[in-house]
């Protein structure tokens, strides 16, 4: 993948998550400044999202822990480098466990 295709694949991803959040039916605020999204739960915890250009990658920081994201361009999905969970399977879980109620997230 060269640079404008990771560019356009951040650009879109970031989009489709800033969108799944506005559709899930919990109050979660988000902030998109640069390539930084940023999630704030009623609690005052957060979830950042973000593009590691350098390496290709999209990075996600919460409570929990630090996870790094390569896209899989056979699948067009994003997967964790460690275990191969995709993204959007991953935020779900992490966004549910942070807000304290179960939420999807789905593109």
């Amino acid at each position: 993948m060269n640079d404008a295709d990771y560019q356009t694949i951040v650009s879109t991803t970031l989009q489709q998550i800033e969108q799944a959040v506005e559709s899930c039916g919990t109050d979660i605020d988000f902030e998109n400044t640069g390539d930084i999204l940023t999630l704030e739960f009623a609690n005052g915890s957060k979830i950042i999202i973000n593009k590691q250009g350098a390496v290709r990658q999209l990075w996600v920081a919460a409570k929990s822990g630090g996870y790094h994201y390569n896209y899989d361009s056979t699948a067009r999905v994003w997967r964790q480098d460690q275990s191969g969970t995709e993204l959007f399977a991953d935020l779900t879980r992490l966004v549910s466990a942070q807000a304290g109620t179960p939420v999807t997230l789905a593109v």
